[in-house]
């Protein structure tokens, strides 16, 4: 089944389809919604046994999200159900607290159920999460037991090693919970909503990866937390106009050029209980992005200015207390982050840490006192991710892909001796096959591994492998589409050139011109155009109702090396667009079935904003906009994610002007359509009345659809989502007009 390796996907363009093709109706719209864009009845949160011997995973139904838990036997093959909510809740509807609610938004979860679970080292027991409670199952004596925990909102629960104890931030405060004699213990004290301990704040939760705010030594004797100290940040509020009876969320939300949540690093010996702080020059380096408690005992956090051009990993010292730097990542633009870095070689002192060096991402073996010893990965094979190492083998398994639009698992051999190199050290062996976008997780035994894909083809599925071959696929019962979407990816323009995905209607008539939709993201940090079924199955809808829906993958985005990365660097209002228009132009004049007369554009968050800014800017271009959750003024949004890329106020003020929407609401001439949940606590409502205050202030018309309650997420509404869509299709039908 290997099939080489093409970093320019072509696929054939067909001149015709079938006549008899019937186009998707506003059915299909709910159906996705209600389905979960077909994902729901899938496998997640794949966990192999830490001996290889079963692999649990979480499923819901087809159209049913709340999540069951599940068993693989790696042995027999067989699958079976093992838990679910319902029996735990005895028939109780689920609960969930504002608290609860708003992590998962911050995690994009939208499951009920089984959100998480976690296993201690031996695999025996699982903790449970689950409305509120939790519970501790025994996978040998099949029994759960409900943990006698005070009232309270209960935040990120995780389990010891050895299953005897689980700990929680209950209402701002770190406990630990013992399970022989059902005792809680308080490890942190005196946190309040103002100054919490043991929460990651807001901007660590949603732009630097950071979920946590607490970390265990191996042994639990030691725990590291964060206080943050919210003190002078700004508190906004989020409320429901459909209830003016209710108070509304309160949330602390740091803009650009004001006061940021002020973070320090505290650790304490159980035993002892006296707190003392990891200093470090927090003036200098305002934002405590990543923390890490390895498995060797290792405690190494990384911390970055507010520029956030530099990052540094340092270590702790336990003798003196203290930090010591071991690498420094530069770069006149910004740096990323790396929540899965180091990796410590266990009973060595060396560490595997990936950077960039100004080229794209590499693995590198390092000393321990952060030199660099020898290149593991070269900084051209388009490193996405490391998934596993094995120091005993000296293995590593990794995530890459030089095309951008796919995500491939490879193997490679290492040493950790650099002047000892091995004859195969060289070499990468793929794990995976076919174009596509792959992730894997090994056993702890490192012996079992499931492998899952996706491609243009087909939806995630999960197979478990032991290492001489594969044994079985994890089970779906998830719903399928039904078709395959008319979509093709290609590389287009000379040069560095654009990766686009054009999406025609499954009657497509060659002899025919098409008004073109740009299906559009733009924005950094996050790929659109990839060879993933999902993210072209809604478009295909739209190009079934008449139109050849295109998407094209701008500089800024990740996966193409550090200047194309970093070409969006305080250019929001300018780059994306330019290089969205000149993609435009080269699919137009490839493609003769493309109106270029008749271009709409429709995107969600910063797709929203580009939306916009297309109308407004290029009206020559763009006939007509629908913007879903516009961000419409950058000082309006989150400080890491914006001063990460517009720099700091005051001194960068030029560049936040030349980005934001409001001064150019009195040069639209062309139909839009803002769209904005006003539960909304990533964008807030707030961007769309702003721009809407603008625009009636020019005199200008333009239409509005506020969508009650729904936050970022509207998709997870089927009703609403298929409202939204529906409303958009007859939108560009007016405003484009459709060939009949």
């Amino acid at each position: 089944m290997k099939i080489s390796l093409s970093f320019l996907v072509l696929v054939s363009i067909p001149m015709t389809m079938r006549a008899d093709v019937k186009p998707l109706d506003a059915s299909f719209l709910r159906l996705y919604s209600e389905t979960g864009g077909f994902t729901l009845g899938r496998p997640v949160n794949v966990k192999p046994t830490p001996d290889g011997r079963h692999v649990l995973f979480l499923r819901s139904g087809a159209k049913n999200r709340k999540r069951s838990l599940y068993e693989f036997d790696v042995a027999t093959g067989k699958t079976r159900e093992v838990l679910t909510a319902e029996t735990l809740l005895k028939g109780a509807e689920e609960q969930l607290t504002p608290e609860e609610k708003a992590r998962r938004e911050r995690m994009r979860v939208t499951a009920g159920g089984f959100a998480d679970y976690q296993m201690n080292e031996n695999g025996k027991f699982l903790l449970l999460p689950l409305s509120g409670k939790l519970f501790v199952f025994d996978r040998v004596k099949e029994t759960t037991r409900e943990l006698k925990v005070p009232a309270g909102t209960i935040i990120d629960p995780k389990i010891s090693p050895n299953g005897k104890l689980v700990s929680y931030v209950r209402d701002f405060d770190v406990y630990l919970y013992d399970l022989a004699s059902d005792k809680e213990t308080a490890v942190t004290k005196g946190g309040t909503a103002m100054k919490t301990n043991g929460l990651a704040e807001f901007v660590a939760q949603e732009e630097m990866g950071r979920f946590s705010g607490y970390w265990w030594s191996p042994g639990w004797e030691i725990l590291v937390f964060t206080e943050a100290d919210h003190a002078g940040v700004e508190t906004w509020y989020v409320a429901d106009p459909t209830k003016p009876d209710q108070k509304p969320l309160q949330q602390f939300y740091p803009r650009p050029g004001k006061k940021n949540v002020s973070v320090r690093l505290g650790w304490v010996q159980v035993n002892i209980g006296k707190v003392a702080w990891l200093e470090w020059d927090r003036k200098a380096y305002e934002y405590l992005a990543a923390v890490r408690f390895d498995r060797t005992g290792k405690l190494t956090v990384q911390i970055q200015d507010r520029r956030q051009q530099e990052t540094s990993l340092q270590i702790f010292i336990p003798t003196s207390g203290k930090l010591q730097k071991l690498v420094d990542e530069k770069d006149s633009a910004f740096t990323n982050l790396r929540q899965d870095m180091p990796r410590w070689m266990e009973g060595e002192q060396e560490f595997l840490w990936i950077s960039e060096y100004g080229k794209g991402l590499g693995l590198e073996l390092r000393r321990g006192d952060g030199s660099l010893g020898d290149l593991v990965i070269p900084y051209d094979e388009g490193l996405i991710s490391v998934a596993h190492v094995d120091h005993v083998r000296g293995e590593v398994v990794y995530v890459a892909s030089k095309d951008p639009t796919q995500a491939h698992v490879y193997r490679r051999m290492f040493q950790l001796e650099p002047k000892i190199r091995r004859p195969d050290s060289d070499k990468a062996t793929r794990l995976g096959e076919g174009p596509g976008l792959e992730s894997v997780v090994f056993s702890e035994n490192k012996e079992v591994f499931v492998l899952t894909r996706t491609s243009l083809d087909g939806l995630p599925r999960s197979f478990v492998h032991t290492r001489s071959k594969m044994v079985g696929e994890l089970p779906s019962v998830a719903e399928e589409p039904g078709f395959k979407p008319n979509a093709t990816i290609e590389k287009i323009g000379p040069g560095e050139g654009f990766y686009t995905t054009v999406v025609r209607p499954r009657d497509f008539d060659a002899k025919k011109k098409y008004p073109v939709l740009l299906d559009v993201y733009g924005g950094p940090h996050h790929l659109h155009v990839t060879q993933a079924m999902r993210n072209w199955l809604v478009p295909q809808w739209l190009a079934d109702q008449g139109f050849v829906v295109v998407a094209i993958e701008n500089r800024g985005t990740p996966g193409r090396g550090r200047d194309w990365e970093r070409a969006i660097y305080g250019k929001f209002g300018s780059v994306p667009i330019e290089d969205q228009v000149a993609g435009l132009k080269l699919l137009g004049a490839k493609h003769a079935e493309m109106d270029l007369d008749r271009v709409g554009v429709i995107g969600w968050s910063f797709g929203g904003y580009m939306s916009a800014l297309a109308v407004l800017k290029r009206p020559d271009v763009f006939k007509a906009a629908i913007a879903g959750a516009p961000v419409t003024d950058w000082e309006d949004y989150d400080t890491h994610y914006t001063e990460r890329y517009l720099g700091l106020i005051p001194e960068d003020k030029k560049a936040y002007e030349a980005s934001s929407l409001l001064p150019l609401a009195k040069n639209l001439e062309r139909p839009l359509l803002l769209v904005h949940g006003t539960a909304d606590d990533n964008v807030y409502y707030r961007h769309t009345l702003r721009l809407s205050a603008e625009l009636i202030r020019a005199g200008k018309e333009f239409d509005a659809m506020a969508l009650p309650g729904i936050t970022h997420m509207v998709s997870a509404d089927p009703i609403i989502y298929e409202r939204y869509m529906s409303r958009a299709s007859a939108f560009f039908k007016k405003n484009l007009g459709v060939a009949k």
